[in-house]
Protein backbone atom coordinates (compact mmCIF):
# COMPACT_ATOMS: atom_id res chain seq x y z
CA UNK A 1 0.00 0.00 0.00
CA UNK A 2 1.26 2.97 -0.98
CA UNK A 3 1.42 6.29 1.49
CA UNK A 4 0.00 9.35 1.72
CA UNK A 5 1.82 12.45 0.42
CA UNK A 6 0.41 14.09 3.50
CA UNK A 7 0.15 12.20 6.64
CA UNK A 8 -0.58 12.52 10.51
CA UNK A 9 -0.12 11.09 13.88
CA UNK A 10 -1.58 12.03 17.07
CA UNK A 11 -0.27 11.58 20.49
CA UNK A 12 -2.44 11.89 23.80
CA UNK A 13 0.45 13.48 26.28
CA UNK A 14 -1.90 13.54 29.13
CA UNK A 15 -2.46 9.83 28.30
CA UNK A 16 1.52 9.21 27.34
CA UNK A 17 -0.18 7.13 24.41
CA UNK A 18 -1.66 7.20 20.70
CA UNK A 19 -4.91 9.25 20.01
CA UNK A 20 -7.07 6.45 18.49
CA UNK A 21 -9.91 7.33 16.74
CA UNK A 22 -9.70 11.06 15.87
CA UNK A 23 -11.42 11.95 12.77
CA UNK A 24 -9.30 14.25 10.48
CA UNK A 25 -10.49 16.62 7.69
CA UNK A 26 -7.80 17.76 4.81
CA UNK A 27 -8.43 20.42 2.81
CA UNK A 28 -6.87 22.84 0.07
CA UNK A 29 -7.28 27.16 -0.25
CA UNK A 30 -8.54 27.50 -3.83
CA UNK A 31 -8.46 30.81 -5.56
CA UNK A 32 -11.14 32.05 -4.54
CA UNK A 33 -10.29 31.86 -1.02
CA UNK A 34 -12.48 28.70 0.17
CA UNK A 35 -10.90 26.03 1.23
CA UNK A 36 -11.97 22.57 -0.51
CA UNK A 37 -12.50 19.25 1.40
CA UNK A 38 -9.54 16.71 -0.06
CA UNK A 39 -9.48 14.04 2.27
CA UNK A 40 -10.94 12.51 5.85
CA UNK A 41 -10.63 9.82 7.86
CA UNK A 42 -9.97 8.58 11.46
CA UNK A 43 -6.79 7.75 13.30
CA UNK A 44 -5.77 4.16 13.72
CA UNK A 45 -4.88 2.48 17.41
CA UNK A 46 -1.26 3.71 16.33
CA UNK A 47 -2.66 7.20 16.17
CA UNK A 48 -1.99 7.76 12.90
CA UNK A 49 -3.43 8.39 9.63
CA UNK A 50 -1.42 7.45 6.25
CA UNK A 51 -4.15 7.42 3.71
CA UNK A 52 -5.73 11.37 3.52
CA UNK A 53 -4.69 11.28 -0.16
CA UNK A 54 -3.91 8.64 -3.05
CA UNK A 55 -0.16 8.46 -3.57
CA UNK A 56 -0.72 9.85 -7.14
CA UNK A 57 -1.40 12.41 -8.38
CA UNK A 58 0.95 14.02 -6.14
CA UNK A 59 -0.95 17.22 -4.30
CA UNK A 60 -0.62 20.96 -5.57
CA UNK A 61 1.89 23.70 -4.41
CA UNK A 62 -0.36 25.24 -1.84
CA UNK A 63 -2.13 26.12 1.37
CA UNK A 64 -3.40 23.74 3.30
CA UNK A 65 -5.58 23.11 6.35
CA UNK A 66 -5.87 19.72 8.25
CA UNK A 67 -8.51 19.97 11.06
CA UNK A 68 -8.67 17.61 14.29
CA UNK A 69 -12.59 17.14 15.79
CA UNK A 70 -11.06 16.88 19.59
CA UNK A 71 -14.12 16.61 20.83
CA UNK A 72 -14.82 13.16 19.56
CA UNK A 73 -11.85 11.66 20.73
CA UNK A 74 -12.58 13.71 24.18
CA UNK A 75 -15.82 12.27 24.25
CA UNK A 76 -14.62 8.83 23.53
CA UNK A 77 -12.15 8.79 26.78
CA UNK A 78 -15.28 9.96 28.52
CA UNK A 79 -13.63 13.33 29.37
CA UNK A 80 -14.22 16.94 27.88
CA UNK A 81 -11.01 19.07 26.61
CA UNK A 82 -10.91 23.32 26.48
CA UNK A 83 -10.54 22.71 22.61
CA UNK A 84 -13.54 20.89 20.54
CA UNK A 85 -11.14 21.17 17.56
CA UNK A 86 -7.65 21.80 16.17
CA UNK A 87 -6.71 23.18 12.91
CA UNK A 88 -3.74 23.70 11.10
CA UNK A 89 -3.04 25.57 8.16
CA UNK A 90 0.78 25.12 6.52
CA UNK A 91 2.41 25.38 3.11
CA UNK A 92 3.40 23.00 0.69
CA UNK A 93 5.79 23.91 -1.36
CA UNK A 94 7.43 20.53 -2.86
CA UNK A 95 4.70 18.09 -3.90
CA UNK A 96 7.27 15.55 -4.32
CA UNK A 97 8.47 15.32 -0.88
CA UNK A 98 6.33 14.13 2.15
CA UNK A 99 4.74 16.17 4.40
CA UNK A 100 3.85 15.08 7.85
CA UNK A 101 1.86 17.58 10.28
CA UNK A 102 1.91 15.89 13.76
CA UNK A 103 -0.30 16.71 16.66
CA UNK A 104 1.00 16.19 20.41
CA UNK A 105 -2.49 16.91 22.16
CA UNK A 106 -4.10 17.03 25.92
CA UNK A 107 -7.08 18.13 27.10
CA UNK A 108 -5.72 22.21 27.61
CA UNK A 109 -3.07 22.45 24.86
CA UNK A 110 -1.66 21.15 22.02
CA UNK A 111 1.34 21.38 19.70
CA UNK A 112 2.57 20.77 16.30
CA UNK A 113 5.95 20.46 14.19
CA UNK A 114 6.85 19.91 10.97
CA UNK A 115 7.64 15.98 10.79
CA UNK A 116 9.23 13.06 8.67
Amino acid sequence: MSTSPITTHVLDTSRGRPAEGVPVLLERLEDGGAFVELGRGKTDADGRLRDLLPSEPRPKPGTYRITFDTSVYYAAQGTTGFYPSVSITFLLRAPEEHHHVPLLLNPYGFSTYRGS
